[in-house]
């Protein structure tokens, strides 16, 4: 007979100590038992059970051969209608297999209790407690040497129960088929079995299924794809897409999780066991030969590496990204290079980086460039002409597609422009695959402004020869590239114009120079000009209504001053702002800063606390920041709110990733290049400007203080610019007898009040008593129609302008929102 103390030492690495209460309940089961008798009609059948499991196993080091009276005991229990919990069942499994890693080898008698709970639930549910037993997941969350060494013999000896207990029967039909292959542990794996059930289920795919669940590498052998290619089809390689489309546009969802005793709510964007299907869907594009392929692995790769905000701030599943990546690299060829870069460019994974840089390298070596020489060369042209146009003949219209927009535009047999395509040709094949170069366009576009922003910020250089054959002359790259001033010495800076005798560079006086093909050229920063040379550039653009694809000659220059100096090595620019912990991420990511991880948990280990890295040319910047906020209201998980500290520099390559750099590695802020500095000053200015809690009074709650100093106070130089851009545009408005700009605002009278906006935040005073104004910004026709020499990062120039156009018309507005706070 074992003693309960011997029970509670035998157990405790399975259950803790039991306390007072059940030590009491068991000595009462303990007593019966000794007599042969059973417990009375009173008793907790569940709490029974759980102490008839224990009475199974001996411990760690005693022997293993069971007493018949116990056994007759769990039989006797295992057949009895016990309301047990999903809870209750995933106990007594885990105990189970705990038995066996000490020893105990009587397999059936050890699981009948387990399997027993378990058959009075559905399917699902079955799977989700005892579903490892059956078939392993694909990452277990621990490693149990003693239990992988018998797993085989325990599945073995199991079989036919597991089998009957887990897998379908066939009335339930094609759904049943594909549950019963891959499970349905998420929304995406449910849509498979619903939706596609009957065609996932049909004798000519479900091998094929059951192959892509055999995925659980990280990249596939040379007999997994021979395997594929045998049980492929063109029916299947069409199921393929739609279901790699589906993924490509699939978001992560909150799904309520149980176990019978209580539920939680987790976001779920794909199990595990879902992720090891998708796999062998991706890995099998390597062997279709289709157009369609390397764009979509480059659509898949985007969404699984990006998170709910479509940036790269978090990733949905790196596992799968890294999939997608590796299938586009062993495809190679030139086709890669495009897809990559755009994930490139959006995801911060640094796994998911390290494998685009090295695939990258791999076909730049194979042609004897630099990575970035390989990009430069390999931007698709898309069959569009030097004008930006393809046109095609699709039945009686022409198709015409256009860079600017990008868009498919169609001219009808009479010759007119419609922008939707006519029904006669919406079918057509043709239209098909230009819809699809339009997707690819429009991506390119977006990755090209983005490369072009980092060639500024990183001084990439090129010959003058280069320039104009990958950049100006490109059809794509040049929309952009055309728009930038160029520079090819101190002093000789230009924006480029195509003549006969070819491209030459014209500054704002109208002076113009050819330079040679091999004279070094590269993109003009603000940071190295005078400021008059700014200022003429910057008249320039607005009187001839030029539109940057980024801030250039807008672009925000941030000196070093006397308070940084005095400091030495730290940046107290930007610190004590109070942030949405999310968008100021979002945003950091965006711009290459990685690191941010903060939130509510662990406070003794600094959870609570971390720093944004970005590095830049051979140097690393670190931005501080710490939680803020009420743990509870956040649930003890991501914060909601942070507030930023100092910026230091450090030499990259000098400390850590992750963690603080001693204090010795910090490097005086006078010896950071200028533009280094600037850059990442800007993206502090940015990160502040955006997700500042200053620029949203509904949000203050506790940081009223800051909301007004902020949302109120002396302007950063982001917040200059727009003041600058403003007093330029001002005189160009069919308002500009009603505003005037002063130090801090632009001052709007209107006929009911005059009001202030910030031009730093938007947010809105009224003369004469700085009475408070919320606007929500919308779109303003007449703000619409102003030409913004620039697309601003966050938009609020536009927001300003939409505000002041609406107020300066004050007795026409009809929204009560506003109405009721002006007292009419």
């Amino acid at each position: 007979m074992i003693e309960i103390d011997d029970v509670n030492r035998a157990y405790s690495h399975l259950t803790g100590y039991l306390d007072e209460e059940t030590v009491e309940r068991y000595r009462r089961f303990e007593a019966l038992f000794a007599q042969g008798l059973r417990p009375g009609p009173d008793v907790d059948w569940r709490e029974y059970g759980h102490w008839a499991q224990l009475k199974l196993s001996l411990g760690q080091g005693g022997g293993h051969d069971h007493d018949e009276r116990v056994l007759r005991l769990i039989r006797s229990v295992a057949e009895r209608d016990i309301d047990w919990t999903p809870g209750d069942a995933r106990v007594l499994a885990h105990r189970a297999q705990q038995m066996v890693v000490w020893g105990h080898t009587r397999y059936e008698e050890i699981f009948r209790l387990p399997i027993a709970a378990t058959r009075r639930f559905g399917f699902q549910e079955r799977r989700e407690i005892i579903g490892w037993l059956w078939a392993p997941p694909p990452r277990p969350p621990f490693r149990m040497p003693a239990w992988d060494a018998r797993a085989g013999q325990v599945r073995e000896a199991l079989s036919g129960q597991l089998d009957e207990l887990l897998v379908e029967p066939a009335e339930h039909g094609p759904a049943g088929v594909v549950r019963n292959v891959i499970w349905e542990c998420d929304p995406f794996a449910r849509l498979l079995a619903e939706e596609y059930g009957p065609r996932l289920a049909d004798p000519a795919v479900l091998p094929l299924l059951r192959h892509w669940n055999t995925a659980r590498s990280t990249r596939p052998s040379a007999k997994w794809l021979r395997t594929a290619r045998a049980l492929l089809t063109p029916g299947t390689a069409a199921l393929v897409r739609e279901i790699l489309i589906r993924l490509a546009a699939h978001r992560e969802r909150k799904i309520t999780r149980g176990d019978g005793d209580h539920e939680w709510r987790e976001t779920v964007f794909l199990d595990e066991r879902t992720t090891v299907p998708m796999r062998g869907a991706i890995w099998t594009c390597e062997v279709i030969e289709e157009r369609w392929v390397t764009s979509l692995l480059g659509d898949v790769a985007l969404n699984c590496g990006t998170g709910s905000n479509g940036m790269g701030s978090t990733c949905r599943s790196e596992r799968l990204t890294n999939t997608a990546v590796g299938a586009l690299a062993r495809r190679g060829g030139m086709a890669a290079i495009v897809p990559l870069a755009r994930v490139q460019a959006k995801v911060r994974a640094r796994s998911v980086l390290k494998n685009v840089a090295r695939t990258l390298d791999e076909v730049a070596a194979q042609a004897g460039l630099s990575r970035e020489q390989l990009v430069d060369r390999t931007v698709p042209a898309f069959g569009l002409g030097p004008d930006g146009v393809r046109e095609e003949r699709i039945g009686d219209y022409l198709v015409r597609l256009c860079a600017d927009g990008p868009a498919l535009r169609f001219v009808n047999p009479s010759g007119r422009t419609v922008k939707s395509a006519p029904q006669a040709i919406r079918k057509d094949p043709a239209l098909a695959e230009l819809r699809i170069t339009l997707k690819e366009l429009r991506q390119a576009l977006a990755a090209e402004r983005f490369r072009l922003e980092q060639a500024l910020i990183r001084e990439r250089g090129w010959s003058w020869r280069e320039v104009t054959e990958f950049f100006l002359d490109h059809p794509v790259t040049g929309r952009y590239a055309r728009a930038l001033i160029w520079q090819v010495s101190p002093g000789s800076a230009g924006l480029p114009v195509r003549t006969e005798a070819g491209w030459e560079l014209s500054d704002p006086r109208g002076h113009r120079v050819r330079p040679d093909p091999d004279t070094p050229a590269g993109l003009w920063h603000p940071i190295h000009a005078a400021a008059e040379e700014v200022r003429a550039w910057r008249d320039h653009l607005l009187e001839h209504g030029i539109r940057q694809p980024y801030k250039q000659v807008f672009r925000e220059v941030y000196l070093l001053t006397p308070a940084e100096e005095r400091a030495r090595t730290r940046s107290a620019r930007f610190s004590g702002h109070v942030l949405r912990y999310g968008q100021a991420k979002t945003l950091l990511n965006q711009r290459g800063w990685t690191g941010l991880s903060i939130g509510h948990w662990d406070y003794e280990c600094g959870g609570d606390q971390g720093e944004a890295v970005r590095e830049l040319s051979g140097w690393r910047a670190r931005w501080g920041m710490h939680v803020v906020g009420d743990p509870a209201a956040d649930g003890w998980d991501t914060a909601s709110f942070c507030a930023t500290e100092e910026i230091t520099f450090h030499r990259a390559g000098q400390g850590e990733l992750s963690g603080h750099d001693p204090a010795g590695d910090q490097v005086a802020l006078a010896e950071v290049p200028p533009l280094v500095l600037s850059e990442v000053l800007r993206d502090a200015d940015l990160a502040v400007g955006v997700a500042s809690l200053g620029l949203d009074r509904l949000a203050v709650a506790g940081h009223e203080d800051y909301w007004r100093s902020s949302g109120f106070g002396e302007l950063t130089e982001t917040a200059r610019t727009r003041r600058d851009a403003l007093a330029r545009l001002l005189p160009r408005l069919r308002i500009a007898d009603r505003a005037e700009l002063t130090d801090r605002f632009l001052r709007v009278r209107g006929d009911l009040r005059t009001y202030k906006i910030h031009l730093g935040s938007g947010n809105i005073l009224m003369e004469p008593n700085d009475a408070y104004l919320c606007v929500v910004p919308g779109h303003d026709r007449d703000a619409a129609s102003v030409f913004l020499p620039f697309e601003e990062d966050g938009g609020m120039l536009s927001v300003i302008l939409s505000k002041a156009f609406l107020l300066a018309a004050d007795t026409a507005v009809t929204d009560p929102s506003i109405t009721r706070q002006l007292g009419v």
